[in-house]
């Protein structure tokens, strides 16, 4: 789909709500909707913004980046901001005139919130608004889903490089280190985020930041990690063991597999994203460690990392086609370790596809 057919979408969208304008801040949405991909040095929201009227499509950034945003983003006029952006947005508004001019209210901050308010010189309402744009990327286009798939594979391919040289005495920083240079040397862009590697009593924390302790024989090691390829990521976690895995770990283990795989096959286009959480839910519930698994099944992935659809206790998201999202399940046990397996899967034919192939039955896991 064409960056035209989006903003389209998107002015239809407007139209019914009665916005006469739409402010971009959020870096995903701005490149979804332009093509800019901006930069990476926070914050990186300073690199520019979209506003969006029925006949005009305006990109707004600071000198560092305005040839790249005129090759990127062709079908848009772009301003340099000279000034700071409440500035340039009220000489332009002015010119403009459009009485309600929505803003992404769960991205824009306070302080440039106020400070756009502020320097509007006309009869402008900011309004804002929640989710629009980021519901219109939850549906993967053809094209993101190749973009993901081949994300997924790279990432794969980390997963058997690691446990190829993966050794009891390296460090949990110097592993994540050979997953990021693998995904780096073989097409990766950068990191779809942080890679954890988390060992023995360190797996019970879900985010635990590689530090200098030695893996160990016998011990949990949650891996998670993701590759990005033309802006898009993949996320998968598997968790694996040094020699052999005790009796508890496979015990563990077998429980949150059951768990992914009874959501993997039951999830069904249609149903909400907390109808998918209680899938998986119930199982890990059933044998007394519903405690333990302290976050939702899983969450969208795409231009970022964390997006729609959500998979929680809560969550009200319709799972549809085309949707990406993670599965994630997991046993978190302070003291001893955590258990977490995830794949990366999309919706197609109203079921689940898995688009992660890295190993993770139990044999696969005692390297």
């Amino acid at each position: 789909m064409s960056v035209m057919t989006r903003i389209n979408r998107l002015r239809e969208g407007m139209s019914g709500l009665g916005l006469g304008a739409f402010l971009i801040s959020q870096p995903e949405s701005r490149r979804y909707l332009s093509g800019f991909t901006g930069h990476d040095h926070p914050p990186m929201d300073s690199a520019g913004y979209l506003l969006i009227t029925e006949t005009k499509l305006l990109l707004l950034t600071d000198g560092r980046t305005t040839e790249q945003a005129e090759n990127e983003a062709p079908d848009h006029e772009v301003i340099q901001i000279l000034e700071k952006l409440p500035v340039t947005l009220s000489e332009i508004l002015s010119s403009l005139k459009p009485s309600r001019v929505a803003f992404e209210g769960n991205h824009l901050s306070f302080r440039l919130h106020e400070e756009v308010r502020g320097a509007l010189r006309n009869n402008s309402v900011l309004v804002p608004t929640y989710d629009v744009v980021d519901a219109m990327r939850a549906v993967k286009e053809p094209e993101e889903l190749e973009a993901i798939e081949a994300a997924a594979m790279l990432a794969d391919k980390a997963f058997t490089h690691l446990l190829g040289i993966i050794t009891p005495g390296m460090t949990e920083r110097e592993a994540a280190w050979e997953m990021e240079a693998f995904m780096r040397k073989h097409g990766s862009e950068g990191l779809a985020f942080d890679t954890i590697i988390a060992s023995g009593p360190n797996s019970s924390k879900p985010h635990h930041t590689p530090g200098d302790r030695p893996l160990q024989s016998g011990e949990p090691i949650i891996v998670d990690w993701g590759a990005r390829v033309n802006g898009y990521c993949s996320d998968i976690t598997r968790t694996i063991v040094l020699g052999e895995a005790d009796k508890k770990f496979k015990t563990l283990y077998r429980v949150v597999l059951e768990a992914q795989t009874r959501a993997e096959e039951r999830i069904r286009a249609g149903i909400l994203g907390s109808k998918a959480d209680g899938l998986a839910r119930k199982v890990i519930e059933a044998v007394g460690f519903g405690a333990q698994f302290a976050h939702g099944l899983g969450h969208g992935v795409g231009l970022a990392i964390h997006e729609s659809p959500r998979l929680g206790k809560k969550s009200e998201d319709v799972l549809e086609d085309g949707m990406v999202f993670s599965v994630e399940p997991g046993v978190y046990l302070p003291g001893w370790g955590g258990i977490r397996i995830e794949d990366l899967v999309t919706l197609q034919g109203g079921r689940v596809s898995v688009l992660s192939r890295a190993p993770k039955q139990i044999e696969s896991m005692e390297v």
